[in-house]
């Protein structure tokens, strides 16, 4: 029997909206429910065991009331620390995200490359597993940033920091390349996404190519709903729910999700 299938997308705040924007736009038929934790927002100064017990708690009621068919974790922090517990505690697809290492690595020129997360992420031993499995070849320099992830939420409420702050910041991983041949950046934090166009902007990182995990997500999101009896063509508008679990979120920030999403969906362009 066909049905619509529901897409959990979670995050800490907004960062999981760069990867809600690639699954709805190629999958527009899906109902897709949007999860902003952001009562203990940014997850990427959390302890680990803490982080776990939050994630799998919270995880535990959502299940229950929305009934995902697929449930995507759509933070790097939370994917390294807490998708093994939730894949063994829920009889549940659960899909995780993982620093881009890989294709950077692939493909640069250079073979110098910069991976900008936050600094939970850069200090796993997940993530350096992944740069000594795919990037040994390379010179891999990296940054954990929070700043950037609290620019990436002023960005999306419509409060956008200046560029110099922003240059600022990323100074501080390009900087560490005396060679000045770094050509691939790897946004290991789903939050920096949301600054691609302002980083591609800025005078000195025109020729950076940022990489991020948000194709490769919706493509394995993808490989799930190919087991899940559904009519891809249907012409019924699909169900966009956002829950926030701080009770002091403002109205505009939840009409400013809703918004850069909505506006994403429409564009038709990631």
């Amino acid at each position: 029997m066909q049905r619509t299938p529901t897409i959990l997308i979670f995050d800490s705040g907004a960062g999981g909206l760069s990867i809600a924007r690639e699954i709805q736009i190629r999958y527009p038929y899906c109902d897709l429910v949007y999860v902003a934790d952001n009562a203990l927002f940014p997850y990427g100064l959390m302890d680990d065991s803490h982080l776990i017990d939050r994630v799998v708690q919270l995880m535990g009621s959502l299940i229950a009331r929305y009934k995902p068919d697929i449930t995507v974790i759509a933070c790097n922090t939370a994917s390294t620390i807490a998708l093994a517990p939730l894949r063994k505690r829920f009889k549940q697809i659960f899909v995780g995200v993982v620093p881009a290492v890989k294709p950077a690595a692939e493909t640069s020129s250079s073979s110098v490359i910069g991976l900008l997360a936050t600094p939970a992420t850069v200090d796993r031993e997940y993530t350096n597993t992944l740069i000594t499995k795919f990037a040994a070849h390379c010179h891999v320099y990296t940054l954990g940033s929070s700043q950037l992830v609290h620019y990436a939420e002023a960005q999306i409420c419509g409060n956008p920091v200046d560029d110099d702050k922003l240059s600022d910041e990323l100074v501080r991983l390009t900087g560490q390349d005396h060679s000045g041949t770094m050509d691939k950046i790897v946004l290991a934090c789903t939050h920096f996404p949301l600054l691609k166009e302002r980083f591609t902007s800025l005078d000195h990182f025109r020729k950076i190519d940022w990489i991020d995990s948000g194709e490769a997500i919706a493509r394995r999101v993808g490989h799930h709903l190919a087991d899940i009896p559904h009519n891809a063509q249907s012409s019924s508008p699909a169900k966009l729910n956002f829950v926030f679990t701080s009770s002091t979120t403002s109205t505009e920030t939840k009409n400013a999700y809703r918004r850069y999403l909505v506006t994403s969906i429409e564009s038709g362009s990631p």
